[in-house]
């Protein structure tokens, strides 16, 4: 009887009721301890929805594996606003500081391709590049190109040495 469930459920703030209930419900898990500790492991991503995998025995033992939230989701919430701009090359939505894209990115490397800081900053910048957020006050891929031109190498720079 072991198995897998899936489910979107928002950071901290689970509950037993759905999602989590009905697929919880006919399992041997204790549904309020599964609860709680997906809202102790969710709570630095505060409403966000975050994908979380619970797998289960038959003598109510459980396991929980927290995945990072979609990069656009990260960018939606540290810039706060609900929706990306319809025209992202010329019509921007919020503003991003340089500190925030890099706390997006230190979230999100485990789960992305880059095999560093400093290009899974890169990546989240492509995010906010489509979803229409300046990063500074000025274009996302004028802000890449600096990247790229080592200007920021200083703020990456600590990555490594810690």
């Amino acid at each position: 009887m072991a198995g897998t469930i899936e489910a979107l459920v928002p950071g901290g703030q689970a509950n037993p009721g759905p999602p989590l209930g009905p697929e919880l419900g006919p399992t041997p898990v204790d549904v309020q301890a599964v609860v709680q500790e997906i809202n102790d492991q969710t709570a630095a991503f505060d409403g966000t929805e975050v994908p979380v995998t619970i797998e289960y025995e038959d003598d109510g033992s459980f396991e929980i594996d927290v995945g990072v939230p979609p990069t656009a989701a990260l960018v939606k919430d540290e810039a706060g606003f609900e929706t990306g701009s319809g025209e992202p090359a010329d019509e921007f939505v919020a503003d991003l500081s340089v500190e925030q894209v890099k706390t997006i990115a230190e979230q999100k490397l485990p789960d992305l391709l880059a095999y560093d800081l400093e290009n899974a900053t890169k990546e989240v910048v492509g995010t906010c590049t489509s979803l229409g957020v300046t990063i500074e006050g000025e274009d996302p891929r004028e802000f890449k190109a600096r990247i790229d031109e080592g200007e920021y190498d200083d703020v990456f720079a600590e990555e490594v040495e810690a």
